[in-house]
């Protein structure tokens, strides 16, 4: 089933909102300074796409729809929980591979599902799609 660029915009904001949720979880964790850097980056880049989605969503008149509240709740207490209150760099690193890796399916089975109406659309998924591979690759390096 082909989605529209609306749906393929929504996913790509909740996809950025949920990789931001992430990191934040995480970032009053003690932890190596470049891992901390490393995380910082990401969470910016995640915060610029989902700024350009905004504005996309903007130029269209399109309302997207965002992460509800209890799944931005849900999604941090798990990662903290996960952490147990104080995680070590690998520990850090493996969920934020897991979570980029979860990011990079939905965003392939985007690209895939979608008709590319809107070249827009389709070129801040592909963005997304490249942040999440990326993220991954420098994750690599602290497990």
């Amino acid at each position: 089933m082909k989605k529209t660029s609306q749906e393929v915009l929504s996913s790509v904001l909740k996809t950025t909102q949920m990789g931001q949720i992430g990191i934040r979880s995480v970032l009053d964790t003690s932890m190596r300074p470049g891992l901390r850097k490393a995380l910082q980056s990401q969470l910016r880049e995640y915060d610029s796409i989902e700024t350009e989605a905004h504005a996309i969503a903007s130029q269209r008149g399109w309302e997207v729809r965002e992460l509800d509240p209890a799944v931005r709740f849900m999604s941090d207490m798990a990662a903290r929980m996960k952490l147990g209150g104080r995680g070590s760099d690998s520990k850090i690193a493996d969920m934020m591979i897991l979570g980029n890796t979860r990011g990079m399916i939905k965003s392939l089975k985007n690209i895939h599902r979608y008709d590319n109406q809107d070249q827009q659309v389709q070129i801040l998924s592909q963005k997304l799609l490249d942040c999440e591979t990326a993220n991954i690759r420098q994750m690599e390096s602290f497990l």
